[in-house]
């Protein structure tokens, strides 16, 4: 009875010592170890995206994610953009996946080269990487040459045959068998992608991918834009910068012929802050474009007050550096700029020439007001008692001299002809300190 009762003491000391051993183990489970990050890619590529993609593969890195599956729907976009997206991609240590749910063209599919492995949907398409320039046109050959490098280089890298990349970037190489001939850019379908090697699978969703890349029980956790994130992207829009440097140049220059402070400035302020919280938010810019921008704009309105000209020029300057430190393409933003002058140049032409107005801020600091006699004023006394009084001459008028007229000289000036010293004179004009005399011959020959 004892030992019985000894033995099932040790069996309950073992079972409690293994329950403590077992809660001291750290639990593997989903949430710890199998995280995928799920990060969309859509709409236009350009910088405010790349800034939150970083974001995304920083979250991804800190929380130890096991891969990063991106979900790409997007007609391309800015190559500078596309290029630094690429180095993010294959700088991080987290699996990356191109998930591309209906259309990676351009520089889409530029990145999608730069993920580990792409799976597509059935239907979807990628290719159609012809580098173009602002105006929609061929760009030059050196664009061109760096952009064929980026995509045979990103094809190589993943161990992918580079001539499909070429092609869709280069209508000079010939692929007639997948409807790519010379003179036409390759766009692969999900199927084309497949038996070509550009792609590990066509799947029809998110769940399907994880059972592709082996992890089929992971947490999938989404990474979404912010506001500020897609307010960002959407000002950095290569389309959208010249449109709001245009408003903001046109609001201020529509106030300056408005009476006090109104909606056209408030526009143009407003639109020119967004420009630079959009460049903030994502990354192009730092607050000392912002801080030096503030400090032309306040030395242009000094040199309102000050004589020379060297504040202003000195604002002007700090202006256009604080517009050309804010992004990373200086000829576009040259381009831009140019717009928007050409904007403020016509509505100040209108605003002058066909609805007649003045900048209000010149009454402010130029003297309107004139000294003329029809407002009473005079610039000397007008000595006009004086004509038809004779006077005697004290020195020799050539024709500019010295009279004596009751107690008092004068300087005179003769009628036209020289006359002699102790000559009779009688004053026959007075235009303001200009006084006209002429001779008297006959009280001469008294």
């Amino acid at each position: 009875m004892q030992s019985h009762l000894r033995l099932r003491r040790v069996v309950t000391l073992l079972s409690f010592l293994a329950a403590l051993i077992i809660l001291s183990l750290p639990f593997h489970g989903k949430a710890d170890n199998d995280v995928v990050y799920v990060v969309p890619i859509e709409n236009s590529v350009e910088k405010g995206l790349s800034s939150f993609l970083k974001r995304g593969v920083e979250t991804a890195e800190k929380e130890n994610a096991k891969a990063i599956i991106f979900e790409i729907n997007t007609p391309g976009g800015a190559v500078d953009a596309a290029g630094e997206i690429g180095k993010l991609f294959t700088s991080t240590s987290v699996k990356t996946v191109s998930f591309i749910n209906k259309d990676a063209l351009s520089a889409g599919a530029f990145i999608s080269l730069n993920t580990d492995e792409i799976y597509m949907v059935p239907g979807a398409t990628m290719g159609a990487a012809a580098i173009i320039d602002s105006e929609g046109n061929a760009a030059d050959q050196k664009a061109q040459s760096y952009w064929l490098s980026a995509m045979k280089g990103a094809a190589e890298q993943n161990g992918r045959d580079p001539i499909y990349a070429l092609a869709m970037a280069d209508v000079d190489v010939d692929l007639p068998d997948l409807g790519a001939p010379k003179g036409k850019l390759l766009t692969l379908t999900s199927d084309q992608a497949f038996e070509v090697g550009y792609s590990e699978g066509t799947v029809a969703s998110i769940d399907e991918v994880l059972v592709q890349i082996g992890y089929p029980n992971a947490e999938i956790r989404t990474l979404d834009e912010s506001f500020a994130e897609k307010l960002a992207r959407f000002i950095t829009n290569p389309i959208v910068i010249p449109i709001l440097l245009s408003v903001g140049s046109l609001g201020l220059v529509l106030e300056l012929y408005s009476p006090g402070f109104g909606i056209p400035g408030f526009m143009g302020i407003s639109a020119l802050l967004l420009f630079f919280y959009g460049h903030l938010v994502a990354g192009l810019a730092g607050y000392e474009t912002l801080i030096l921008f503030v400090l032309g704009v306040a030395l242009i309105i000094l040199e309102l007050f000050l004589p020379g000209g060297v504040a202003g020029i000195i604002g002007f300057i700090s202006i256009l550096a604080s517009l050309f430190l804010a992004t990373d393409n200086v000829v576009y933003m040259g381009i831009s700029l140019l717009i928007a002058i050409g904007v403020s140049i016509l509505a100040s032409i209108l605003m002058i020439k066909v609805f007649g107005k003045k900048m209000k801020i010149f009454r402010k600091i130029v003297l309107r007001d004139s000294t003329n006699t029809e407002s009473g004023y005079v610039s000397n006394k007008t000595r006009t008692e004086l004509i038809g009084l004779v006077g005697q001459t004290l020195t020799a008028l050539r024709p500019s001299g010295t009279v004596l007229v009751e107690d008092e000289r004068l300087d005179v000036v003769s009628e036209g002809s020289y006359i002699e010293k102790n000559k009779m004179v009688k004053i026959v004009k007075v235009e303001g300190a200009r006084i006209v005399v002429r001779e008297i011959p006959n009280l001469n020959k008294e």
